[in-house]
């Protein structure tokens, strides 16, 4: 499975391909960010966003989008710029049929570190070992969005199967419902 990881943001959009390699082992296949002025039209901000999003999805053809879920944020300007670019990205996966998921910061770092409580440093930290990578990737957008690939590799497919056998108990249910 290739995860294709975003941390949204409308002037840094932080970018992670991960996918499974040999052994259930997690390998970095691609890392960078979308970079917007803020001296340019919302609006050309958000299409600049899809632009160089389709180009991602183009060439590295990811199974699963895994965004990153804003839920509480003390700016309000910041939470809607968050917002807005999540936004972006929801829309093109929607259009390409690729199914998408949303983690929270917390889940990101409980998944990562094993601690929602982790700071950034110790999120990069990890990442870096978890994806034996030589270096951290820079800016920290990106590794957030390696983050995110992360943990919908460690959290999502368990959460795929969870329900998928809820709605095949439901199913069944339904089924002795009608007898």
């Amino acid at each position: 499975m290739r995860v294709l990881g975003v941390d949204p943001g409308l002037t840094r959009c932080g970018l992670g391909i991960v996918e499974n390699g040999a052994a259930q082992k997690l390998v970095m296949v691609g890392v960078g960010f979308i970079q917007t002025s803020k001296d340019i039209e919302l609006a050309h901000r958000l299409l600049e966003l899809e632009t160089q999003l389709l180009v991602w999805i183009k060439e590295y053809k990811p199974d699963v989008i895994a965004v990153e879920r804003v839920f509480s944020q003390l700016n309000i300007r910041t939470a809607m710029s968050t917002g807005q670019a999540a936004g972006v990205a929801l829309l093109i996966a929607a259009r390409a049929g690729i199914p998408v998921a949303m983690h929270t910061p917390t889940e990101v770092k409980a998944a990562v570190t094993g601690s929602g409580r982790a700071d950034k440093k110790q999120v990069a930290l990890m990442v870096q070992k978890l994806l034996s990578l030589k270096e951290i990737p820079k800016p920290v957008d990106s590794t957030d969005a390696l983050a995110l690939a992360i943990c919908h590799h460690w959290r999502g497919s368990g959460n795929a199967r969870i329900e998928l056998a809820v709605a095949k108990e439901k199913a069944r249910l339904a089924k002795v419902a009608k007898k």
